[in-house]
């Protein structure tokens, strides 16, 4: 009798020593599915950062004088050129992007080319100003209605001759969709 006591002793034993194991296993895979999980959170809020800093950048030196429409206006051609299928699907790579025209660069933003963006920002308020539309368009998703399919722009002393139809005119800017004026893309 004491042998079966002690077979079932042992049998208990190695049960609990077994579910032990097996609750600690679950916990560390828990602990790990956890980690995993933070892991894009961190990247995608270190990649939030890094979009909203160069869309900051650009708000800044393309549209810092102009009132908060405009600035938002800016940022907002670079979103609908991100969502359009038609440039790059980064606001920074957007930003940032270049052509090659008649054997020269080219920058969809000229302050890109123009070593701008190694300067620090100038004036401190005009800059939270921008940083604020940069945030509205690109985090909070806030978008004007007259600029729903605008993808470029121009200020309004120059006169490229594009072609395509025009949108709206706000501060300083004239904004363009893809159509051409008669309507053709």
């Amino acid at each position: 009798m004491a042998k079966y006591i002690r077979v079932l002793f042992y049998a208990v034993g190695i049960f609990i020593a077994v579910t032990a194991i097996a609750e600690t296993s679950k916990m560390k895979f828990r602990e790990l599915d956890l980690e995993q999980d933070a892991t894009p959170v961190f990247q995608s809020l270190r990649e939030k950062q890094r979009q909203l800093a160069c869309m900051t950048q650009n708000v800044y030196w393309e549209a810092a004088n102009e009132p908060p429409e405009g600035k938002i206006a800016v940022a907002q051609v670079v979103m609908n050129r991100v969502e359009s299928g038609q440039f790059p699907n980064d606001p920074c790579q957007v930003i940032y992007q270049k052509s090659v025209v008649y054997s020269n660069i080219v920058c969809q933003f000229s302050w890109a080319c123009d070593r701008a963006s190694q300067m620090k920002p100038v004036h401190k308020d005009l800059w939270r100003e921008s940083q604020e539309a940069a945030k509205m368009v690109l985090l909070e998703g806030f978008r004007l209605p007259s600029l729903k399919g605008a993808l470029y722009y121009h200020a309004d002393y120059i006169n490229p001759k594009w072609g395509k139809k025009k949108v709206a005119h706000i501060g300083r800017h004239i904004f363009y969709n893809r159509e051409k004026a008669d309507g053709r893309t």
